[in-house]
């Protein structure tokens, strides 16, 4: 039980920026450079290197690797899309959660205009040979997904700082504190090579 309120209350860290507190900044991803004791440093995609401090109160989750064939009915799921030109949407990443967690759909996740989050049930799946798609349905609409070939399909699961390690893919939500420095508060954190092809 107490595992399980864990990696929710870690999971609802991870999918929204925390609204109640001015100082958060939006999520941003990256590749873990190195963590030497509490200062994690972090490659950004555009090749800067940011430092992030560490403390008490910093939550870590993993993402642990599932096969799509995993997926059931029922199953909730934070599914993190690109919005192509006709507006369907491509699922590039598939979280399972535990338990419901800050269900609904968002635009310009991440601050991308073609870039979408769905925190939603599943309420059906389609897998041929021709087709793998993912029926999301939350309170008030639904969406209709196609999972990308190279999707990362995971469940998040507790985590822990031995897993933070060099050339990882990290997501993590920032915390700008009153002294300036960056502390990282919700932390995602996947195996080195765990990334799309």
């Amino acid at each position: 039980m107490k595992t399980a309120l864990a990696a929710l209350l870690l999971a609802a860290t991870l999918s929204s920026v925390g609204v109640a507190d001015a100082q958060m900044l939006p999520r941003m991803r990256g590749m873990v450079a190195g963590l030497n004791g509490d200062v994690l440093s972090v490659k950004t995609p555009d090749g800067k290197n940011m430092e992030f401090q560490l403390d008490e109160k910093t939550t870590i989750v993993y993402t642990q690797p599932i096969e799509l064939s995993e997926i059931k009915p029922g199953d909730f799921l934070g599914v993190t899309s690109s919005k192509r030109s006709d507006g369907t949407l491509s699922a590039f990443e598939i979280r399972r959660f535990q338990k419901p967690t800050n269900p609904g759909h968002r635009e310009k996740y991440e601050g991308r205009d073609d870039q979408t989050m769905t925190n939603a049930n599943v309420s059906a799946t389609v897998q041929s040979a021709n087709a793998r798609e993912l029926t999301l349905t939350y309170e008030g609409g639904s969406q209709k997904v196609i999972v990308a070939p190279n999707a990362l399909v995971s469940t998040l699961v507790p985590g822990e700082r031995s897993q933070i390690v060099p050339n990882a893919p990290i997501a993590l939500t920032p915390q700008k504190s009153d002294d300036g420095k960056l502390l990282a508060r919700n932390i995602q954190v996947s195996k080195p090579g765990f990334v799309p092809k």
